[in-house]
C-alpha cells in the first residue's frame, strides 16, 4: 500500500469518526431543545393581519392591473430560465468558468466560488433575482397605510435574509470547504457550539457573539481606577481617580443607558472616554445602574428621574462641594435627562450648568427602523410580557436590536460558529453588547406608550410628577452628538427633537459611523470625522449640506466646549467625603450582575 493510500485511508477514518461524534451529539442537542420555554407569540412576529392586508392588497392590485403582475412574473421566470440555461451551457462545454458578471458587494458572497463555480453561481444569482422580485412586489402594493407598508418591508427583508443560501450548509461553499479541509471536524465543533448556546439559554437559540472567557470586568475592561462613593437601589456612583494635580472645579456626571452597562465608555485604555476625560483634568462621576430583577416591576420613569438622575446630581454636588454640575446622557439616558432638565426647570432647580447628549431621541414622530416594533400588536405583547414577568428580560431587547442588522449580528455569527466551527472572537465591544440588563416592567410600558407611541414629550408635553414636561423647557447650554449611520437613533430624528429645545446656547455634531463607533471614537484612532454647523434653523438635509467637515474625533471639540463651562482649575479632590465614604473600588458591584434568565 502506498503512502498516498495510507493518507487517504486516514482521512476517511477521521471523517467516519467525526460523523459518529455528530450522531452522539444529537441526543445532547435534543435534550437542550427540550428545555425550551414557551415564548410569548406576540413578541415573535407581527400579527397575522399584516400579511392578510398585504395579500389582500396584492390581489386587489392584480385584479385592477393583471397585466403588470403577470409581466413581473414572466420577467422572473425568464431570468430563472436564463440562469439555468447559462449553467447548463457552461457544464456541457466542460468550461467551468462562469460568464463575467458584476458581483454583488454583499460580503456574504465573497468566496470566489460564487463567481467561478456554475452551481454556486446559479444559486446566488437566483437568490438575488428572487429577492429583487419579492421586494418589487412589496413596493408595488399601493393600498397599504405607510406604517404597515414599512413593517411589511422589514419583515419581508427578514424572510429574504433568512433564506440566503449562505445560511444553509449545502449551499455555503465556505462551510463545505472547511468541512472537507478538516475531515468533518468543523461540523463537530459547530454542533458543540450550537448545543452550548442552547444549553446556556434554556433551549432558546441566541448566538454568542464574543468569547466571554476573554474578558473580566475590572481586569482587562472597565479598568479606569476609581471608587464607588454612593449607592442606592437604582445606581452606584463611581468617582474616578484624578490623573492631574489640578482639575476643573465643575464636575462631570455621566448617565449611560441602563439597557447595557456603563463600561461602553471604558472598554480599554486606548478607547476609554472616561480615562481620556480624566486625563484632560476633569473630575468624572459615572452612574452605574442596577440590573433589575423582578422586585423592580413597579419601578417607573419617575423612579429613574427622582432616585436616579436627580439623586446622582445632588450627590455629585455634595461630594464636589459645587453648586452646579455638567451632565451627559447617552441614548435612553439622554432622553430621560431631557425629562429631568424639563422637571428641574419647573422646580426652578439650577443645578445643571450644561448638558451633552449622545445619540439621543426625544421626538418620535418618525419611529425609524423601530417602526415594526412600536405598533400596537408588538407593544401589547411587551405589555403582557412584563405584566406576567415583572421585567422585560434583556434577551428580548438583545434579539430585537440584533435583527435590525440580522446579517451582521445573527446569521453571520451563526455561520461562523455553527457551520465553520469557529470560536466567538475576543472582541470587547461584542462582549459588552452581550452583557445586557433587564428593564423594569412599569418603566418599559411608560416609555413605549407615552414617548415612543404617543410622542407626548415633543407634542404637547408629557405628564410626570404632576407637571407637564415639554422639550421647550430644556434651556441650559446644550450639545448633541449624533452618528451619521446610526440605525437606533437616526441623526435626523435626533436633530428634529434637539431643534425643539428651549436653549439659546446649542451645538450639534454629526459624527461619522454608527450608534457606538460614532461615540467611542478616540482622537488616537484618527478614524472617523465629524460635521458641524451653527445654523440649527435649517432642515436636517440642508444642515448637513452646509456643514463643515472635520477630520478625526469630535472629542477635542467637545472638550473645548466643556472646558469653557467647567470653571477654574483647583487641586484634585479626594474620594467622597465624610458623608460619602468609599464603598468599594471601581467598577463597583452593580456592573458585575448578569441579567437573570
Amino acid at each position: 500500500m502506498t503512502t498516498t493510500d495510507n493518507a487517504a485511508g486516514q482521512e476517511v477514518e477521521k471523517l467516519t469518526y467525526n460523523i459518529q461524534r455528530i450522531e452522539e451529539l444529537s441526543s445532547r442537542l435534543a435534550s437542550a431543545l427540550s428545555n425550551k420555554k414557551p415564548l410569548n407569540s406576540a413578541l415573535q412576529a407581527p400579527g397575522g393581519d399584516l400579511f392578510m392586508k398585504a395579500m389582500s392588497a396584492y390581489w386587489a392590485e392584480m385584479a385592477s392591473n393583471p397585466t403588470k403582475i403577470l409581466e413581473n412574473q414572466l420577467e422572473l421566470w425568464g431570468k430563472s430560465l436564463q440562469l439555468y440555461a447559462d449553467a447548463q451551457k457552461v457544464i456541457s462545454q466542460g468550461n467551468f468558468e462562469t460568464p463575467e458578471i458584476e458581483m454583488p458587494t454583499d460580503r456574504r458572497f465573497s468566496n470566489p466560488m460564487w463567481k467561478t463555480n456554475p452551481y454556486f453561481n446559479m444559486i446566488m444569482r437566483q437568490y438575488l433575482s428572487n429577492s429583487e422580485s419579492i421586494r418589487d412586489a412589496v413596493e408595488e402594493i399601493e393600498t397599504m397605510e405607510p406604517i404597515e407598508k414599512r413593517r411589511l418591508r422589514y419583515f419581508t427583508d427578514q424572510i429574504i435574509n433568512m433564506m440566503a443560501p449562505t445560511n444553509f450548509f449545502g449551499t455555503n461553499p465556505d462551510a463545505l470547504e472547511r468541512a472537507v479541509e478538516t475531515e468533518g471536524e468543523s461540523l463537530v465543533k459547530g454542533l458543540e457550539n450550537l448545543i452550548t448556546d442552547l444549553e446556556a439559554n434554556d433551549g432558546e437559540l441566541l448566538v454568542k457573539l464574543a468569547d466571554e472567557g476573554a474578558f473580566e470586568i475590572g481586569k482587562n475592561i472597565a479598568t479606569t481606577p476609581g471608587k464607588v462613593v454612593y449607592r442606592n437601589r437604582m445606581y452606584e456612583l463611581v468617582q474616578f481617580t484624578p490623573k492631574t494635580e489640578t482639575v476643573h472645579e465643575v464636575p462631570l456626571l455621566i448617565f449611560p443607558p441602563w439597557i447595557n452597562k456603563y463600561y461602553i465608555l471604558d472598554l480599554k485604555e486606548k478607547n476609554s472616554m472616561i480615562k481620556w476625560l480624566v486625563d484632560q483634568g476633569y473630575t468624572v462621576f459615572v452612574v452605574s445602574w442596577v440590573n433589575p430583577d423582578t422586585s423592580y416591576s413597579e419601578t417607573s420613569m419617575e423612579s429613574y428621574i427622582e432616585e436616579g438622575f436627580l439623586s446622582a446630581i445632588d450627590q455629585t454636588k455634595a461630594i464636589s462641594k459645587q453648586p452646579k454640575v455638567n451632565v451627559v446622557g447617552y441614548c435612553i439616558a439622554g432622553t430621560t435627562l431631557h425629562l429631568t432638565l424639563a422637571l428641574m426647570k419647573k422646580r426652578k432647580d439650577k443645578s445643571v450648568k450644561s448638558a451633552t447628549f449622545f445619540t439621543t431621541l426625544t421626538d418620535f414622530s418618525d419611529q425609524g427602523e423601530f417602526t415594526p416594533f412600536l405598533q400596537q400588536d408588538f407593544v401589547d405583547g411587551i405589555e403582557s410580557e412584563v405584566e406576567a414577568k415583572g421585567i422585560l428580560y434583556s434577551r428580548i431587547m438583545s434579539r430585537t436590536f440584533s435583527f435590525l442588522r440580522s446579517n451582521d449580528l445573527v446569521y453571520g455569527p451563526a455561520i461562523r460558529s455553527y457551520m465553520l466551527g469557529e470560536a466567538p472572537p475576543a472582541f470587547d465591544l461584542l462582549y459588552w453588547n452581550g452583557d445586557g440588563a433587564n428593564l423594569p416592567g412599569k418603566m418599559v410600558t411608560q416609555y413605549l406608550r407615552k414617548l415612543c407611541q404617543r410622542n407626548e414629550f415633543a407634542e404637547g408635553g408629557v405628564e410626570f410628577f404632576g407637571e407637564k414636561l415639554s422639550l421647550s423647557d430644556v434651556d441650559v447650554p446644550l450639545m448633541s452628538v449624533t452618528a451619521e449611520t446610526d440605525h437606533i437613533a437616526a441623526w435626523k430624528d435626533c436633530y428634529r427633537g434637539f431643534q425643539q429645545t428651549g436653549s439659546k446656547n446649542r451645538s450639534f455634531i454629526v459624527s461619522e459611523s454608527g450608534h457606538i463607533a460614532g461615540i467611542v471614537n478616540p482622537p488616537s484612532k484618527d478614524k472617523y470625522g465629524h460635521y458641524t454647523n451653527d445654523d440649527l434653523s435649517l432642515s436636517a438635509d440642508d444642515w448637513l449640506a452646509q456643514a463643515d467637515f472635520h477630520k478625526g474625533s469630535w472629542w477635542p471639540l467637545w472638550e473645548k466646549w466643556l472646558n469653557g463651562r467647567s470653571g477654574k482649575m483647583v487641586p484634585a479632590p479626594d474620594f467622597g467625603d465624610s458623608d460619602h465614604p468609599v464603598i468599594c473600588d471601581a467598577p463597583g458591584t452593580y456592573v458585575m450582575v448578569k441579567a437573570p434568565q
